[in-house]
């Protein structure tokens, strides 16, 4: 029998686990570009913020080619290992010496050599981070069907995402970036981002194998294609990508996403900028302040079930991103207006703290319920096409997250030029005049990409008994065609 028609047995907290770890790979190389890249090649190499936001940006014409073609080819591979696994298997060793390689560029190069450095290498590392990534995110729409029970293990996959990018951050803070005389902001020194790149490859390189490994059990019981292979051309492959852009729920999903992401892009990007510069902080106290994120994932992974079942799935989605939103950057604003607290103030890095917590955990739980609302859209389409294309809509929604991103960073790159700070200043040369205009042009763009999203993802239409209605007509149509199958075949064939 095909894996459609075994009844699986419920998902061991082994396997959930497993599957959830393989988050941490996507957290550790998100952090790491879009949170310090812009700062190591524009602060401590001195190359125009221009160059490399540029550079990095330009990274997404390889992504809008890498994700749908993966995601498609991963919905009509057959093997032995499933559909999903034999990527997430071959892409662990790729992505992990590609990212390496993005933070040793050849010495003397000028910038123009150096933005294409950036493109080149940054590129292959999201092109393999691709190959893993959205074969695992349908990975798992196909390990439940259970409305519920998805929030639960996508809110896991968040929590292990959220972990790895603050738990590495926060390491490489304390123990890579160690203040020096000669560098007082530890992050600000060269000699640390060595094994920080080292580091950052090893631990990307096991995540993907406990991701694999551990949902192994679980290859029996997924749906295998049973197409035949992909075929090939241009026009057959925009046309199979354009089916998911004929789904209105998909469009406010991918139209929320490219939003949101652009916005975390911009924050993740510009984040240490305020913590040097603004709050001015030490590399121990920034160390520190990225507890708050992980404390916020631990805040959101028991809730998001709860506020799904109290709100649905899209007013949580929405209300708790603007919420969130809105309260982390308070401080911004009220530093803006002279109303915070100055940098050194016994409860400055509290406050940083608590109002982190609150806002991350927000947003988690708006992000944690957005992508079990994309999971939930891979049956609403199969009710109309008859195909379970789980590849095609997380390798779409793979596309915008990396799109968005790279788009926060050319965003951070035009708010750092327009507000005109410096490239490779001494922080204590920085002025109230310059920190002013940069949160003068941080604030409004980020919040105004936000509330461009939550408009868009107002218009989703899945609602949870819509949800078990689609899965119902699916099962009933599977059903029928086995049965089908059964009747017109000779007496004595094999049965699949």
């Amino acid at each position: 029998m095909s894996a459609a028609e075994v009844i699986a047995p419920p998902l061991r907290r082994g396997t959930r686990i497993a599957y959830g770890a393989g988050a941490i790979a996507d957290g550790i190389k998100s952090t790491a570009f879009s949170t310090y890249l812009l700062l190591y090649f524009n602060q401590v190499l001195g190359v125009s913020a221009a160059v490399v936001s540029t550079a990095i940006a330009l990274t997404l014409v390889i992504d809008a080619i890498a994700d749908p073609v993966i995601g498609r080819i991963s919905d009509r591979t057959r093997s032995r290992l499933g559909r999903r696994h034999p990527y997430i298997y071959g892409a662990a060793l790729p992505t992990a010496l590609f990212f390496g390689l993005v933070w040793f560029p050849p010495s003397g190069l000028s910038d123009f050599a150096t933005g294409v450095w950036i493109f080149c290498t940054a590129a292959l590392a999201r092109a393999t981070m691709s190959t893993y990534q959205v074969p695992a995110s349908a990975l798992g729409s196909e390990l439940t069907q259970d409305y519920a029970e998805r929030t639960r293990l996508y809110g896991l996959r968040y929590w292990f995402a959220y972990a790895g990018t603050f738990a590495f951050a926060a390491f490489a803070l304390k123990f890579f970036f160690v203040a020096t005389p000669e560098f007082p902001k530890g992050q600000l020194n060269p000699a640390g981002y060595v094994p920080f790149a080292l580091a950052g490859a090893v631990l990307i390189f096991v995540s993907i194998l406990v991701c694999g490994w551990g949902t192994r059990s679980r290859i029996p019981y997924i749906r295998q294609a049973h197409d035949l292979p992909v075929t090939p051309g241009l026009l057959a492959h925009l046309k199979e990508m354009g089916s998911a852009f004929r789904n209105r729920a998909f469009l406010t999903i991918f139209g929320f996403a490219i939003f949101k992401w652009t916005a975390i892009g911009v924050y993740g990007a510009t984040s240490l900028y305020f913590g040097t510069y603004v709050y001015q902080l030490s590399s121990g106290e920034l160390a520190l302040l990225t507890l708050d994120g992980f404390v916020a994932v631990c805040i959101a992974l028991p809730l998001a079930p709860g506020f799904t079942k109290w709100w649905g799935k899209r007013n949580a989605a929405l209300f708790l991103a603007l919420f969130g939103v809105a309260l982390g950057n308070l401080p911004l604003v009220l530093v803006y207006f002279d109303l915070f607290f100055a940098p050194g103030h016994p409860l400055l890095l509290p406050t940083l703290l608590l109002v982190g917590a609150i806002y991350g955990a927000m947003v988690a739980i708006s992000l944690m319920t957005a992508s079990s609302m994309l999971a939930d859209v891979v049956e609403d389409d199969a009710v109309r096409s008859g195909r379970h294309n789980a590849g095609v809509y997380f390798s779409a929604a793979s596309f915008s997250a990396q799109c968005a991103s790279g788009l926060g960073i050319l965003a951070a790159g035009i708010v750092l030029t327009t507000s005109r700070f410096p490239a490779g200043v001494d922080p204590a040369k920085v002025t109230e005049a310059m920190t002013d205009s940069l949160i003068a042009h941080y604030v409004p763009m980020v919040f105004g990409l936000w509330a461009v999203g939550c408009l868009i993802i107002w218009l989703y239409p899945i609602t949870e008994a819509k949800h078990l209605a689609n899965v119902e007509r699916v099962r009933a149509r599977e059903a029928e065609a086995k049965s089908r199958e059964i009747q017109d075949a000779p007496i004595g064939a094999p049965v699949r």
